[in-house]
């Protein structure tokens, strides 16, 4: 695994810091291992720090009164998640959940507030990733309520794309129901898209392999929501 420092540098909140404001994160953050599907915090906790990924995969996700899991974010190696307590002094508004073998990095909110107070550029890093979260949000809220889920697929495949940095293939990290979860619908529903968008030559899936093989559809359809009449 990286140093600390390594992890730390790359990560999308701390990365561009100096050695030296690195070095105090890095003296009060902890490490901590997650089994795969152990709870990392649940809904309502006291939000006593926020975490960085260091390895593995994490999402972030709500149950409903009858059960249902919605999934909101999923997380890789250097995101932060768990953030918005540390400034709002309210408790977790979401559970995490490790899905793949994790470790993290344990912020404590105490000891990251005090840093702050002597690092203002440590506040302009937080505002970034807070206003970027809260553009996920209001994409995915779009994409919920106004587009069908051949769209909100098409667009996850494109991010994937982006964030892999790869035009031809992305990965998926999760499992065909826990993207369903994502997309908000269910994994017949989305078995069935993967095999509409198969047979129109858009994508070929092989296992969490994708290819992409018209980008042009997908950006299509992920503009407009639906399938396009020819």
């Amino acid at each position: 695994m990286n140093s600390l420092l390594d992890i730390l540098s790359d990560s999308i909140l701390f990365g561009g810091l100096p050695e030296a404001q690195l070095r105090e994160i890095g003296r009060i953050a902890e490490s901590r291992r997650y089994a795969k599907a152990q709870i990392v915090f649940t809904e309502g906790d006291e939000g006593v720090g926020f975490f960085v990924i260091a390895s593995g995969t994490v999402k972030i996700f709500k149950v409903s009164s009858d059960g249902k899991e919605q999934i909101l974010h999923i997380f890789g190696p250097g995101e932060p998640f768990g953030e918005v307590p540390v400034f709002t002094n309210q408790a977790y508004p979401a559970s995490a959940e490790a899905i793949a073998p994790t470790t993290l990095l344990f912020i404590p909110k105490g000891g990251f507030i005090q840093l702050i107070s002597r690092t203002p550029s440590l506040s302009l890093n937080m505002l970034a990733v807070l206003s970027l979260r809260l553009h996920q949000f209001t994409v995915q809220v779009e994409n919920l309520s106004l587009k069908e889920v051949p769209g909100r697929l098409a667009g996850y495949l494109l991010y994937l794309g982006q964030a892999q940095r790869s035009e031809n293939e992305v990965r998926l990290a999760i499992s065909k129901g826990q993207l369903a979860s994502l997309l908000g619908t269910i994994p017949e529903t989305l078995s069935r898209v993967l095999a509409k968008m198969s047979q129109q030559r858009i994508i070929t899936v092989s296992g969490r392999r994708i290819r992409l093989l018209d980008t042009e559809a997908l950006n299509a359809l992920a503009a407009h929501g639906k399938y396009l009449d020819a």
